[in-house]
């Protein structure tokens, strides 16, 4: 088997890849989505969203069940789910459908993520080896979000939408086929009685924060998004409450007061919060500010992908040389100085000068993820990696949460604000709110006013993207200091 060693690590990295670049995948695909479904704004939130948030609300219940029953077969079981609702998603002809197929694609991508990393803690005991093959997995998890738009605008570019999920089905038949043969079962030695309990406490604990940040992006400090926070707190009062009596918890809360492991996720979290935060705004920059088409932009943003092999890389070859605590500030920091690189672009400025800040960021961001997964496994019991596995990527999904929702947020009102001052006399509102509909509508006004609404659109919304990679330079400077203190003298 241990020939065959290296070949169920690529069968493992396959899924990775897959079940991040769908969270992403829809930042490119959503022009034509939304022409063919047709959806409604609360049903085009639902399809891009619903997604994200089932898998999140799972990963650590599903990490729990995978050292419970087993985590080759729950990766199986995954992979049939994943398989399926891709089959079914390609096929939706109208939103509530597509609705639908996307949250039993969260399901499948729930049990996906947390089985294939704590595969590779019983694949691999050795700690060099298994720090390799943890950075090849970020490199998979981390940089598949960055792919996700880039492959999706290439290939629509010749197929239909539907194609960027149908060819997640023989990529999962591939799964279903060779894992059976080259990755070994692995769970608890010690099997015990699965938290039913705990694991229905934690779908709403995560859920509600969630859905309380994307409400209060969209809607301000509204009464639902008050009660979703509010609920989520309740939630995860009681859950933390059920694991610290329960006599076989899902989550061991302990572990959260050794600093190496909070670090590890808290640092983990951060990165993701830059990635996607960064993410959602890219494309829309690099199409309306620069006017590239979709696969020019997916060409430009190809060296970010880079940046994140590079990244860890980086953190492999110096792992045994460095202590964590200056390595992992050190990826944090250089994440911190992709942000600042953005935050100095104008709308004049030339796009490799974003694309270039957006590569030190990705750079970073593979340092310090491929060292927080491996910190996370090598701090948890063996006995809990698939529950490890778990709060690591939930960290991950509530970061890229808060990214989306914060530098969104940020970025929408610092381009409202300038459209509201400087925008000629008579823009009409849609043009105000976002920088798409000052495009559609400088195209059907043409001309002279045209051009200038443009230009406004332009600058406000260059404003907007530079001031949330400013406050997001600022936060992971404080990430990093607070990581290098935490993770002294942790090799």
């Amino acid at each position: 088997m241990r020939s065959l060693r290296p070949w169920g690590l690529v069968v493992l990295l396959l899924p990775a890849l897959l079940v991040s670049m769908d969270l992403s995948i829809l930042f490119v695909a959503a022009p034509a989505i939304s022409a063919e479904l047709a959806p409604t704004a609360t049903q085009w939130l639902w399809m891009m969203d619903v997604y994200g948030f089932v898998m999140a609300g799972l990963l650590i219940t599903m990490g729990g069940l995978g050292d419970r029953i087993g985590r080759r077969r729950l990766l199986m079981m995954g992979a049939a789910s994943f398989g399926a609702a891709s089959a079914v998603l390609c096929l939706a002809g109208d939103p509530v459908a597509f609705i639908l197929a996307r949250a039993l694609l969260g399901v499948g991508g729930a049990t996906l993520a947390p089985s294939t990393l704590s595969l590779i803690r019983g694949m691999y005991p050795d700690e060099r080896r298994r720090r390799a093959a943890v950075g090849a997995w970020t490199v998979a998890f981390t940089g598949g979000s960055v792919a996700g738009p880039v492959v999706g605008g290439l290939m629509l570019e010749r197929f239909w939408w539907g194609a960027l999920f149908l060819v997640n089905v023989p990529v999962m038949l591939l799964l279903l086929a060779t894992a059976p043969l080259l990755v070994a079962e692995s769970r608890s030695p010690h099997p015990v009685r699965f938290d039913v309990l705990g694991a229905a406490l934690s779908f709403p604990a995560i859920l509600g924060p969630v859905l309380a940040m994307k409400r209060i992006a969209e809607h301000g400090a509204d009464l639902p998004g008050i009660a979703a926070a509010g609920g989520g707190a309740v939630f995860a009062a009681a859950f933390v409450v059920r694991q610290r009596r329960a006599a076989h918890p899902l989550v061991d809360v302990g572990l959260f007061r050794v600093r190496a492991f909070a670090a590890a996720v808290g640092a983990n979290a951060a990165v993701a919060l830059a990635a996607s935060g960064l993410g959602v705004l890219a494309f829309t920059f690099l199409q309306t500010v620069h006017g590239l088409s979709p696969l020019r932009a997916a060409l430009a943003a190809l060296p970010t992908v880079a940046g994140t092999f590079a990244g860890a890389a980086a953190a492999g070859a110096l792992a045994d040389r460095l202590r964590t605590a200056p390595l992992m500030a050190a990826g944090l920091t250089a994440a911190a100085a992709g942000f600042a690189v953005v935050a100095s672009v104008g709308p004049h400025t030339s796009p490799w000068g974003f694309v270039g800040g957006y590569t030190v960021l990705t750079f970073g961001a593979g340092i310090t993820g491929t060292l927080a997964n491996a910190l996370i496994l090598a701090t948890a019991p063996p006995e809990r990696a698939g529950a490890a596995a778990g709060i690591s990527e939930t960290s991950a999904e509530l970061g890229a949460a808060l990214g989306i929702a914060v530098l969104g947020t940020t970025a929408g009102t610092v381009y409202r604000t300038a459209m509201e001052a400087d925008a000629p006399p008579g823009t009409g509102e849609a043009a105000t709110q976002t920088v798409a509909g000052a495009v559609a509508a400088a195209e059907r006004i043409g001309g002279q006013a045209g051009t200038a609404l443009l230009d406004a659109a332009a600058s406000a919304y260059t404003d907007g993207v530079t001031t949330a990679a400013a406050v997001s330079a600022a936060l992971l400077l404080l990430v990093a200091a607070a990581t290098a203190v935490a993770l002294r003298g942790t090799r």
